[in-house]
Formats: C-alpha cells, sequence, structure tokens
C-alpha cells in the first residue's frame, strides 16, 4: 500500500513513529498521525487546520492532555518508586545490563515468514490502521493517482472516533467543514 503514497505522505507515517516516540507512547494512534501531518505546515492539507488555529504544538498539548505522559518512569515516580534506584539496585546484586532484554538471535526465515524482532517498531492502533486504509479509500473515492498529506488527514477523520479527530473536534473546528476545506485544496 505504501507504493501509492507521495514521499511527503510517507515522510507524515515515519514522522507518525517519531512523535509517538517522543511523547513516549508504545503505539501509533490517529493522534500521532494528525500530529505528523500538522508537521508538514507547508502542506495545503495541513494549512486548514493550522490556519484554523490548530497547529502541531496545541495538538501536541491536547493529546497529553488527553493521554498523559508516555513515560514509565513518571507514572511510576508520582507513586513514589523511582526507577533509576530500582535499576540500580538490580545492577548491584546481578550485574550490570540485568535488566536489558536478551539478545535474540537473527531468524533464518527470509521473505513474508521473517519475524520483526520484538520492540523493533511501534505497533499502529486499529484505529490508525483504518484511518490509513481511509486515506486510500478517500484517494480513490477523489480519483488521485496516489495518497498524499491531506488524504491522510481525510482519513484519520472519516475514521472520526479516534483521539486525531477528538483533538480536532476539541479544538472547536467542525470534522465535516474540516473535510471539506481539505477536499477542496486537493481538488
Amino acid at each position: 500500500m505504501f507504493e501509492r503514497f507521495t514521499d511527503q505522505a510517507r515522510h507524515v507515517v515515519t514522522s507518525a513513529h517519531e512523535e509517538a516516540a517522543a511523547l513516549g507512547h508504545g503505539h501509533i494512534g490517529t493522534e500521532h498521525l494528525l500530529l505528523a501531518v500538522l508537521g508538514v505546515p507547508d502542506d495545503p492539507s495541513a494549512a486548514v487546520l493550522i490556519e484554523s488555529g490548530l497547529d502541531r504544538e496545541t495538538a501536541r498539548q491536547a493529546v497529553r492532555r488527553l493521554l498523559g505522559p508516555g513515560d514509565d518512569a513518571a507514572a511510576l515516580a508520582s507513586i513514589g518508586i523511582d526507577l533509576d534506584a530500582v535499576r540500580s539496585s538490580v545492577e548491584a546484586a546481578f550485574g550490570e545490563g540485568a535488566l536489558n532484554a536478551p539478545a535474540e538471535e537473527e531468524s533464518k526465515r527470509r521473505g513474508w515468514f521473517r519475524s520483526e524482532p520484538k520492540g523493533a517498531r511501534s505497533r499502529f492502533t486499529g484505529r490508525a490502521k483504518k484511518a490509513l486504509e481511509l486515506s486510500l479509500r478517500e484517494s480513490l473515492r477523489l480519483k488521485s493517482g496516489q495518497i498524499a498529506v491531506g488524504h491522510l488527514l481525510l482519513g484519520v477523520i472519516r475514521e472520526g472516533d479516534g483521539l486525531g479527530a477528538r483533538v480536532i473536534v476539541d479544538h472547536g473546528l467542525d470534522l465535516g467543514a474540516v473535510r471539506q476545506a481539505v477536499e477542496a485544496k486537493l481538488a
């Protein structure tokens, strides 16, 4: 499916991984796709939101408010557990690196049956996968030859139940009006 994506749309998907990692989230949701779209301010579709006052930093703050920090250390610290102290204690008793994940031997399988190492990449949520699928459908509906950044935004909007759409609505924007404006930019 990614062969139909424009270079800028591929960059958005890659940036969604980076947004999730920067927020300490172990998943990639529609909120991360939205943040990545807003990270391309020169794209006309992203400009629809930015001109309405929803820029990447504003959206990032909304995501933090809705999901909280994704950092386990911060969550543990909030209940009085110092993760660094626990790690130091365990390494003092069992040796340096005792808490590191064991190195996995590389799979000998090739092609479709090759397995990814654990933690190699963040997982897309079901809603984010649906938004990506809907971006393809939007591209086909609009008779575009490829999937652009605007189609990704339309996929997030059309999915409608994810945090990406919620951030847009919570900012006071109407999803239908945003959809129409983005479609006009793509025409």
